[in-house]
């Protein structure tokens, strides 16, 4: 069940203030808790806040398929393309793609483009820190895992999965995209991002957070 909150705080001279500035006011949901349970939700908020921004493609990070098919649902008939970013080959097992051959087959028939290259936020980096004779962590597995410790776990994905397909060529860096992402599996987090590649790591820009889980 949604909650929905708003707050006016403003007084006096401090209404005034804020008269004068220029801003945008959007909704915010906040999962009571992270997980697949979820990504239904995700989905239509995806959706509802590319509407709203007029945003042409939606991202989401899949792994064997289902977030994938619940977010293929969500963009029927609105003329939103989808984009599906999936774990690289060889991710969980050497030589081996976790996505599902089946839910490959019906987003490549619904014309949805499935993206897999190396993640832009570990990818040599991991080898070099599971490494016994390196060893340590680098600076780039420290930006990852502040995206998971201070905000939440999807949104490190969200921005992962907007870095590689921008590597791709599957979006253009200068267009805001949506972009969706969870923790483990399904989607719980979602927001709109200003795209870069990854050599171009801080021209990215969240500009903002849709969903995310408030107790992590």
């Amino acid at each position: 069940m949604g909650r929905h909150v708003q707050s006016h705080l403003f007084h006096g001279a401090e209404r005034s203030y804020y008269d004068t500035m220029s801003y945008t006011r959007r909704d915010i949901y906040y999962f009571d808790r992270p997980g697949p349970e979820n990504t239904g939700d995700a989905a239509r908020m995806a959706v509802e806040r590319a509407k709203a921004l007029g945003i042409r493609q939606i991202l989401v990070a899949s792994t064997g398929g289902s977030t994938a098919l619940a977010f293929l649902d969500a963009v029927k008939g609105t003329g939103i393309e989808l984009i599906v970013v999936s774990h690289v080959v060889g991710f969980e097992k050497p030589g081996a793609w976790e996505f599902s051959p089946e839910a490959a087959e019906t987003l490549r028939a619904a014309g949805v483009r499935i993206v897999t290259g190396t993640h832009a936020l570990s990818g040599l980096e991991r080898a070099l820190s599971r490494a016994q004779r390196v060893g340590g962590g680098s600076r780039t597995e420290a930006i990852a895992e502040a995206f998971r410790r201070t905000i939440a776990v999807g949104l490190k994905v969200a921005v992962e999965c907007t870095l590689i397909a921008a590597d791709q060529g599957a979006i253009p860096v200068s267009e805001e995209v949506v972009a969706a992402g969870g923790t483990v599996s399904g989607a719980d987090t979602v927001c709109v991002i200003r795209p870069a590649h990854t050599a171009s790591f801080f021209d990215l820009q969240v500009r903002e957070i849709v969903a995310m889980p408030r107790n992590r």
